[in-house]
């Protein structure tokens, strides 16, 4: 029997990438609510409890609003929550499988499970391993840069990055979250068990998609002090037999000239996972699409663990 879907803000990029995602797939039905009554709370109260699974592709207001929306006695109803309303609450699992047996197991029988920032997924599956190995300590003052294509930012800076009149700003790099009040830093520090908010630089820039979060770690400050190779080695048998997740050989940044494009996984669901540096310096480097990995990509994978079929399915690998 085909499980019904509804895209709580389909005609977002986040939900558009989701229904892509559908395309050919046979076990599932979608169900779509009237434009004009997108917004509807009513109509949209039923088509989320008539639903087997609702994604929640919203402003986080919306999103916690739509949950409210789930009649007190509906027991089948699984949210897949994209936005960031929901990422540290109790009693929500986590959308981010790989990072621990636990996790799986709590999307897979879970009800209420939220799909990681694009920006926390890269630095969670660094940071996270570290911690959870004991390689580095939760005082570790973490400090993170990351590049991401334009389409992380909504539908109104899309438009302005795809429009013929752009200002002459909008081609280079822009440095944001100055502030270092990012909204996925809160879940960077709960999800990874750190004692504090990491130092976070954001940067976006004039392509659509795609991403790198570089983690640089000083090894004369970590419990176990370990050369680039060593950590390589961990990394891989902590990700092992994972489809999403691909710690890259060690030394094979020599295949890209030591560069490394934050767009060359754009249009892909998983990541890959470069460690390189010396026995001071080290440097972590995940690479990713913004929009799979790191939004849609992920919540269709955990709705694939929910249904339990294959996780990889509907999804490009």
């Amino acid at each position: 029997m085909k499980k019904k879907v509804f895209i709580d803000g389909s005609e977002g990029t986040t939900g558009l990438k989701i229904f892509e995602r559908f395309c050919g797939r046979d076990d599932i039905e979608i169900l779509k609510i009237d434009s004009e009554k997108r917004k509807d709370p009513e109509e949209r109260r039923k088509f989320i409890n008539e639903s087997d699974i609702t994604f929640l592709c919203l402003p986080d207001a919306a999103s916690i609003e739509a949950v409210s929306l789930v009649d007190e006695d509906n027991d089948h109803t699984v949210i897949i929550d994209a936005s960031t309303a929901h990422r540290t609450n109790e009693g929500w699992a986590y959308g981010f499988p790989e990072l621990a047996p636990s996790f799986r197991e709590k999307i897979k029988n879970g009800k209420r499970i939220a799909v990681p920032g694009c920006y926390a997924s890269g630095f969670a599956m660094m940071v996270y391993p570290l911690v959870n190995m004991g390689i580095m300590g939760t005082d570790y003052p973490v400090c993170v840069t990351a590049l991401s294509g334009y389409s992380g930012a909504g539908k109104k800076a899309i438009a302005l990055y795809e429009s013929e009149d752009k200002t002459v700003d909008l081609f280079a790099p822009r440095e944001y979250g100055v502030a270092q009040q990012h909204k996925h830093l809160k879940e960077m520090k709960a999800i990874s068990k750190l004692e504090r908010e990491p130092l976070f630089t954001p940067v976006v820039d004039d392509y659509y998609s795609g991403m790198i979060v570089s983690l640089p770690i000083y090894t004369h400050l970590l419990n176990e002090k370990v050369t680039p190779e060593e950590l390589q080695k961990k990394f891989a048998s902590y990700y092992e037999g994972e489809q999403f997740i691909k710690v890259m050989p060690f030394g094979s940044e020599a295949e890209t000239n030591g560069f490394f494009a934050a767009n060359v996984m754009s249009g892909r669901d998983d990541a890959r996972i470069y460690i390189t540096g010396n026995d001071d310096r080290i440097l972590v480097s995940a690479i990713f699409d913004n929009l799979g990995k790191g939004a849609s990509g992920a919540a269709v994978q955990c709705m694939n663990i929910v249904l339990g079929c294959e996780e990889t399915k509907g999804l490009v690998l």
